[in-house]
């Protein structure tokens, strides 16, 4: 993140990039920014998005250099790809609108016609060209790389569809009032993209309800259909997977699973962060720790605030 990303050569920084890529940043350097920072934010919002959960993302980390967990045609890989493609997607548009962009601005005017009390105006988020750029950056490894089986090719480039399809779905209207006095006499909207931490809630709703499927031939072409026989057919808003994933219970580096040993859980939760579920029936210990907090604060005028410092005890459950 701290390359200055304006010679060619700094291209040859980035681990893990097939030659499509390379040659996309070799041309495309002013975007090298946005996608840097987009995989900076599919790392902090995959975290956040599982932190109550016993598979908690921290394998991200280690990327471009997944483990098991993400290389092997999970759910949780069909969840990250999916939430990668949209990040990419999601930080060039806004970027755009930012003027961060020499070669795109605001996203164009929509064609519906505005209501009575507002008019279109603002600067939108370009997701054409967010979505132009960010589907040959995050599609072109699955398509021209040798590793990988053709299933797991199949399944990752339908599982980052998905993940622009959320978020072109999300686009929505945004508006800023203008009046006298605050008054809302007149709106200006425009189209607008939500954080990515939104995007990643709805793409773990469908991670939830994601289908196993199998790669096979069907008439003239190989198509990912559901390995049961009693369950639907796939829609293109549907997350894939391959193959079952572990219980991450328990530690096992073949599997990609860390386990759930010295997690924190809650004690009076029936979720999957409660000490029962996250902690696999193991049980937890009890440990007192000491907080400081802010506290009796005072607004003086004017302008600033004046708090004194508490302490607390409070108790924490960890897993054995």
């Amino acid at each position: 993140s701290g390359v200055a990303w304006n010679e060619s050569h700094h291209c040859r920084l980035l681990a893990g990039l097939v030659p499509d890529q390379f040659q996309m940043c070799r041309r495309n350097l002013e975007v090298m920014h946005s996608i840097v920072r987009a995989a900076r934010q599919t790392k902090s919002v995959c975290q956040k998005t599982f932190a109550d959960m016993r598979w908690n993302c921290s394998s991200i980390q280690r990327a471009p250099s997944f483990g098991p967990d993400l290389l092997k045609g999970t759910r949780e890989s069909a969840f990250v790809y999916a939430l990668a493609a949209a990040a990419v997607t999601h930080s060039i548009a806004q970027a755009c609108t930012s003027g961060e962009l020499p070669l795109c601005s605001c996203g164009s005017v929509p064609s519906e016609v505005p209501g009575p009390d507002f008019r279109w105006g603002g600067c939108g988020d370009n997701l054409r060209y967010g979505l132009q750029l960010g589907s040959a950056f995050a599609d072109s490894p699955l398509k021209s790389s040798k590793l990988g089986t053709q299933a797991l090719k199949a399944m990752n480039l339908h599982n980052n569809a998905v993940g622009r399809q959320v978020l072109s779905d999300s686009l929505d209207t945004k508006c800023k009032c203008h009046g006298v006095s605050g008054s809302c006499s007149v709106k200006t909207c425009w189209k607008g993209l939500p954080n990515l931490g939104e995007i990643g809630s709805d793409l773990k709703s469908k991670y939830l309800a994601a289908i196993k499927v199998t790669h096979r031939l069907i008439g003239p072409r190989k198509q990912l259909i559901p390995k049961e026989m009693d369950v639907r057919p796939v829609k293109e808003m549907d997350l894939v997977y391959l193959i079952n994933s572990p219980d991450y219970c328990t530690p096992n580096l073949h599997l990609g699973s860390l386990g759930t040993q010295d997690r924190q859980c809650n004690k009076t939760s029936l979720g999957s962060d409660g000490c029962n579920l996250m902690c696999c029936g193991r049980g937890y210990n009890t440990y007192t720790e000491e907080v400081v907090e802010r506290c009796h604060c005072k607004y003086h005028w004017c302008c600033y605030v004046v708090c004194k410092k508490c302490r607390r005890k409070v108790e924490r459950y960890v897993c054995k």
